[in-house]
């Protein structure tokens, strides 16, 4: 039972990885040279901070969920309540990266929840980070996007 859970886990963290990817690949793509475009409609997105900082928070997350993994292979069960609010913390930075980029009206909204869930996962985390470097990396993350949500909320 306890690996068709993990697999289920491992299938929306590849999701969440697949989705980070094109986001990451679109960002890169509307930073290659256009200089024979026309610009007058095109300005830059101006939510980069916090679609950086989600966006790495789900590259971080990610990492640490793996080591999560390999320690629970290893019989470590300490790390299965992280695992569950990383899960949480996964999809709402990918959900807020997303509407961060288009630049959504309900931005706020998203950021004032995603505050929540990153101060849930980074408790957790801190928990693990003097053992555990990946989940240090984690906790900072959340810590970094919570501050960039902060800046929208307000």
């Amino acid at each position: 039972m306890a690996t068709i859970e993990n697999k289920g886990r491992r299938d929306i963290l590849l999701g969440a990885a697949a989705v980070a990817a094109t986001l990451a690949s679109d960002t890169a793509f509307s930073a290659t040279d256009h200089s024979n475009h026309n610009m007058h409609n095109h300005q830059s997105n101006a939510n980069e901070e916090i679609i950086n900082a989600a966006l790495d928070c789900v590259k971080t997350g990610l990492a640490c969920n793996d080591h999560c993994i390999s320690l629970l292979k290893d019989g470590d069960t300490t790390i299965v309540n992280c695992m569950d609010i990383l899960a949480e913390s996964l999809a709402m930075c990918t959900a807020l990266s997303q509407m961060a980029s288009y630049q959504s009206s309900h931005l706020p909204e998203l950021a004032k929840l995603c505050i929540s869930v990153c101060e849930d996962c980074e408790k957790e985390c801190r928990k693990h980070e003097k053992k555990h470097a990946a989940c240090k990396a984690c906790a900072d993350s959340c810590n970094d996007c919570i501050k960039a949500c902060k800046k929208i909320v307000a």
